[in-house]
């Protein structure tokens, strides 16, 4: 681990900027010179740490265990494993062994003419997210959709039965426990499941087992969250194509400074779009925060609304839809959720190099960390000790959206920094 070493370029107010939380006004600012010119230091909140390095591949999620353990995954195009664990501060290993991230067969394949991604449930395609839930079970969100380069064109095939899954695996063995695959009506061929969380309480389903959301962030427009009852398998979907899970047309974010257009080689000239991304329960699972990456606003909705089965009641979708909050803008695009004890939804903002803070109990957003080292944010995970970490990887870069140029720089990292106010991981979804 490494503390930030900005006061070395001359910012003198630096270290009392960030020795204070919650951020105030004017706190991002120091004077430089004789003539104690103004200047925006790019930084303020709790010091930020360099906790581990990556040199091998780019990071998406992260997971950190009761002990401490951390579970890393990779969206996969050439890479030897999707999901992997932290061993020291440069070194990842293949997790729980490299013959779970060996599909035998292959990635994907071809029929009649159309790619299709893996449909083996026994091995993972492409891990997106990853997350720890308070029993300390690790729980992998496979796509089933690994990114794939064909005539000189990167491309994603579409998902076949088998291939997107929900793996559950024990801690203390490093054993697979579960398993749950999707149906065709409930997983789209065109589906892209991004991230999860979890209500383990018994009574936040009929059978008793718990709930699991997924985000599914379909590129191609069929947004919507995904829920799986964890004791029977079943699934559904709900407020597929609602408004409040698009992506906003046209969207021009700035990136560094730069306004950022995606540049696909072979492709005219596009934009960033990209619908439902962030999403985090509140501390007691009643309400989920969501909103897509690219717009500025933030919504919210009843988990009881989410929770209802279409399939059982013939109003829960037009319910759904009827009942979706809009809570305003919160100050840009927003791209990974987290949360803590304390109802804090920490959004992890691209544009700005920062977290902010949406809190119910004063419906505003306020800053809690910026660092020129957060160039892009993609995930973030509260972990035991108090501290939220974050994996950084220069996504806008990639050379699918610069006509094929990797403009990315080793290493990615991931970075952590203290809650506020004595905030930690929440327990009470068990």
């Amino acid at each position: 681990m490494k503390p930030s070493n900005f006061a070395a370029i001359g910012f003198l107010g630096l270290a009392a900027a960030q020795a204070n939380f919650p951020v105030v006004l004017n706190s991002t600012f120091s004077t430089v010179g004789p003539r104690n010119v103004r200047v925006d230091t790019g930084t303020y909140g709790p010091p930020v740490e360099e906790y581990h390095y990556f040199y091998d591949q780019w990071p998406i999620g992260l997971a950190v265990s009761k002990t401490g353990r951390i579970f890393t995954c990779y969206t996969r195009g050439t890479y030897q494993y999707t999901l992997g664990e932290v061993v020291n501060e440069t070194a990842e290993v293949a997790y729980p062994s490299l013959e779970w991230n060996t599909p035998p067969q292959g990635l994907y394949n071809v029929s009649n003419g159309i790619t299709f991604g893996s449909n083996d449930a026994e091995h993972f395609i492409s891990v997106q997210a990853v997350y720890v839930t308070p029993d300390d079970t690790l729980w992998v969100l496979d796509t089933g959709r690994p990114t794939i380069e064909q005539s000189e064109r990167i491309s994603m095939p579409y998902a076949a039965p088998g291939g997107p899954k929900l793996v559950a695996i024990d801690l203390t063995t490093n054993n697979i426990s579960r398993t749950y695959t999707l149906p065709p009506t409930v997983h789209y061929p065109d589906s892209y499941m991004n991230d999860l969380r979890f209500d383990l309480r018994s009574n936040a389903t009929e059978s008793g087992g718990g709930i699991a959301y997924i985000v599914d962030s379909s590129n191609e427009g069929r947004t919507g969250f995904i829920m799986v009852d964890l004791a029977t398998g079943e699934s559904w979907r709900q407020l597929t194509q609602h408004p409040s899970t698009q992506t906003a047309p046209e969207d021009v974010p700035s990136y560094h400074g730069l306004p950022f257009y995606v540049r696909e080689k072979g492709q005219p000239l596009g934009f960033q779009e990209a619908g439902l991304d962030g999403a985090e329960l509140d501390q007691y699972g009643e309400v989920m925060y969501y909103s897509p990456l690219t717009t500025d606003y933030l919504y919210s909705i009843e988990t009881r609304y989410l929770r209802a089965n279409p399939n059982k009641s013939p109003m829960a979708k037009k319910d759904a839809f009827d009942n979706v909050r809009n809570l305003g803008q919160r100050g840009g695009n927003a791209n990974g959720f987290a949360g803590d004890s304390l109802g804090n939804v920490y959004m992890l903002m691209p544009e700005h190099n920062a977290i902010f803070i949406y809190n119910y109990s004063t419906r505003l957003t306020t800053p809690y960390i910026r660092d020129p080292r957060m160039v892009w944010p993609d995930s973030a995970n509260v972990g035991w000790d108090g501290y939220l970490y974050m994996t950084i990887n220069q996504l806008p870069y990639q050379p699918n959206w610069n006509d094929g140029v990797d403009g990315r720089v080793y290493p990615g990292l991931i970075l952590r920094s203290k809650l506020p106010d004595g905030a930690a991981k929440n327990t009470l979804l068990m």
